[in-house]
């Protein structure tokens, strides 16, 4: 029976159906965010990425907030990249680090309105694992 919900679900997740606009959408942002932030991790141009780490974070990991920041950009960048190859995996993925931020964020307790915006990312990222598991063999790449 799963299977068959499956296969209709599939079906109609065509070319021009709304939810299938919704995961290329979702799936597209959910790429290529996650690597712009992970590139920006190590230029510092968008903001001073290492003033959103928790001082308590960066007293549990080896060296600076700023190499901190270059292991955070790395985590992301992958990210991105599963996104564009195994969606359902990536999204997945992509939420758990939102999650992790979030996190960080409420301890700092001086970016609410980041933490609010990421939750509303993490739900997102959720709604794309969910499109990721029916969408067309083609569009899910191996998933």
């Amino acid at each position: 029976m799963s299977s068959l919900k499956d296969s209709t679900a599939r079906a109609r997740l065509q070319q021009g159906d709304p939810a299938r606009q919704a995961f290329v959408l979702l799936r597209t942002v959910f790429t290529i965010a996650p690597i712009a932030f992970g590139l920006d991790k190590f230029f510092n141009l968008l903001t001073d990425w290492p003033a959103y780490l928790a001082p308590w974070v960066d007293q549990l990991v080896p060296g600076t907030a700023q190499q901190a920041m270059y292991a955070v950009g790395v985590i992301e960048i992958v990210a991105g990249i599963l996104v564009a190859i195994r969606p359902l995996w990536g999204a997945l993925v992509v939420a758990a680090w939102l999650v992790a931020i979030i996190v960080d964020l409420l301890i700092l307790g001086d970016f609410y309105d980041v933490a609010l915006r990421d939750f509303g990312l993490f739900v997102a990222a959720l709604a794309l694992a969910q499109l990721a598991r029916v969408a067309p063999s083609a569009a899910r790449s191996g998933d």
